[in-house]
């Protein structure tokens, strides 16, 4: 299964590396955030922002952007695979179904880990000071994160079949949770009713624990929370996607 995993990884990033162009593209975004609206936290108080602190609470929530954008919309790629009869050429070989989805999710991965350290590298010029232990822990958690969504968005691909339908979709799906989740704003500054609707959004426990990993402060209990629900999290999207890759190619 390894090796056939493998090959299905190898093949996918040599596609991307002919066409980085979609690598670029989801920097694009975040990068903007960065240096459009990053600058305007520097002097609001509350939450812990004001100064330089502002960044280390503001690019945790720019890496889980990168993620559940850069990993939810992976589905598109399966799609266009599965009307040029791709899929169901590898379907015919003896390789695991498994492999063909976790390949594939693998490469998503990396290609995640990859954008997230050059995010962060960007940032630094801006005022970025965060603890090194603490960011790569925070790249290690967004990647376990992206592996999940990513198969599930595969499995979504081939379920809807159609990008028309797709697209409001994953829109519909990601955009609420992004915004529950406080990526922009610590959730500490909204409304009662507003804190009380993101304490059902597992996404908040993933940012909160990548804020505090950027502090350095791994003692912090939403250091733990937030791992588990990410484990968690990732483990049950990567079951469902792949089950349901399975089911579809059966």
């Amino acid at each position: 299964m390894f090796t056939e995993t493998l090959v299905i990884f190898q093949r996918q990033m040599r596609i991307l590396l002919r066409n980085p162009v979609w690598v670029f593209f989801g920097l694009t975004q975040p990068i903007l955030y960065l240096a459009l609206f990053g600058p305007l936290l520097k002097n609001v108080t509350g939450g812990g922002l004001g100064g330089d602190n502002a960044w280390r609470v503001f690019v945790p929530g720019l890496l889980l952007q990168l993620a559940i954008f850069g990993a939810g919309f992976a589905g598109f790629g399966i799609i266009q695979e599965l009307r040029e009869g791709v899929i169901d050429r590898q379907r015919v070989t003896p390789a695991r179904r498994i492999s063909l989805i976790m390949g594939r999710t693998l490469q998503n991965m990396v290609t995640i880990g990859v954008q997230a350290a050059v995010l962060v590298l960007v940032a630094l010029p801006f005022g970025l000071r965060a603890s090194w232990n603490g960011i790569v822990s925070s790249v290690v958690i967004i990647c376990l994160l992206a592996l999940g969504i990513s198969a599930a968005s595969y499995a979504m691909g081939l379920i809807l079949k159609d990008e028309d339908a797709f697209a409001p979709f994953i829109q519909g799906v990601s955009l609420p949770l992004l915004l529950l989740s406080g990526v922009l704003l610590p959730m500490s500054l909204a409304p009662a009713w507003l804190r009380h609707a993101s304490q059902v959004n597992p996404l908040t426990y993933v940012v909160d624990a990548t804020r505090a990993l950027f502090r350095g402060d791994f003692g912090d209990r939403h250091v733990w929370i937030g791992a588990l629900v990410t484990i968690g999290l990732g483990a049950l999207l990567a079951w469902w996607g792949t089950r349901t890759f399975q089911r579809q190619s059966a």
